[in-house]
């Protein structure tokens, strides 16, 4: 076993390399690796600690809790680096000047990277985005916020599309975030009818329909409305502003649709004329023997 032991200690001593005045051996790397694992084992057990408080104090912002985990987690992990190079012996000062070094030159090459970083930093610390808000971003992506981590944010459609999106985006950008402090939202569905049908009735018509499709928020103050919005070209045009409610704040398409199939119904009930856009035609210098698109080489009837 003393034989054993020696070889052992004989070859995690073995020098791999050399930083400076400090030799690098196998035992100093897996010391240096236990220590990073006890890190990130220390931050996942803090983590998990703070979503069981979470769940066992409702009345906890589940948003500030994610922040302070997540920075517990990058904060303990930063240490564990720290004490990680420190267990190797390498002096923290000549590391940090070559560090410094090394940041001013690959900073220009990994900018996207940095901007990224300092992105996330502030929409973990700031109040304008969190977990679970359903955003609108300016590129496009619509759905709801799942995790935001230090370089990027993951949004989640509602065709269930897991879209990672730089933290820049939101940083820079414009975003709609339609949870952000009230999840009550009012839309707008627009509709069209005929100039021949009787305004009130359209009104009385749409505003039952309003109420039997359940996204529909019924309280005083919120009630649904119809207001004529535009003398169109073939159509009275309209819009029916309504008041959802929180669940179908994150479901925009399907609601607009839930809207629209119920307008079309009670309007196709009440036998109000949905118009078909009207055209006027007027032909010109016709060569009925040539057919169409012919010169008309007819002379003019003389008076």
């Amino acid at each position: 076993m003393d034989e054993l032991a020696t070889q052992i200690r004989s070859v995690t001593e073995i020098a791999l390399f050399s930083v400076g005045d400090v030799i690098i051996t196998p035992a100093g790397i897996l010391h240096a690796l236990l220590i990073l694992f006890v890190a990130w084992w220390v931050s996942k057990l803090g983590r998990r600690s703070l979503e069981r408080m979470a769940l066992r104090r409702p009345n906890l912002n589940a948003s500030s809790v994610y922040t302070i985990g997540r920075v517990l987690h990058y904060l303990i992990l930063t240490i564990g680096m720290v004490a990680s190079v420190s267990s190797l012996g390498i002096d923290l000062n000549k590391f940090a000047l070559f560090a410094s070094a090394l940041g001013v030159g690959v900073g220009f090459g990994l900018q996207t990277l940095i901007s990224n970083f300092v992105a996330g930093l502030m929409l973990l610390f700031d109040r304008t985005l969190k977990i679970g808000d359903f955003v609108d971003l300016e590129s496009g992506v619509t759905g709801e916020v799942k995790e935001i981590s230090i370089r990027s944010t993951i949004v989640t459609t509602n065709d269930n599309v897991d879209v990672v999106v730089p933290n820049a985006e939101f940083v820079n950008g414009r975003v709609t975030n339609w949870t952000m402090r009230d999840a009550v939202r009012r839309i707008r569905v627009p509709f069209g009818v005929s100039y021949l049908a009787d305004k009130e009735e359209v009104r009385k018509v749409v505003m039952e329909a309003a109420l039997t499709v359940p996204h529909t928020l019924v309280t005083k103050g919120r009630e649904p409305q119809v207001w004529l919005v535009e003398f169109g070209d073939s159509s009275l045009n309209f819009e029916l502003a309504v008041w959802l409610e929180p669940v179908a704040v994150k479901s925009p398409t399907r609601v607009q649709g839930d809207y629209l199939w119920a307008i079309h119904t009670a309007l196709q009930k009440a036998e109000i004329e949905i118009p078909y856009p009207q055209r006027d035609l007027n032909v010109r210098n016709w060569n009925w023997q040539a057919g169409p698109g012919a010169a008309d080489t007819s002379e003019p009837e003389s008076k």
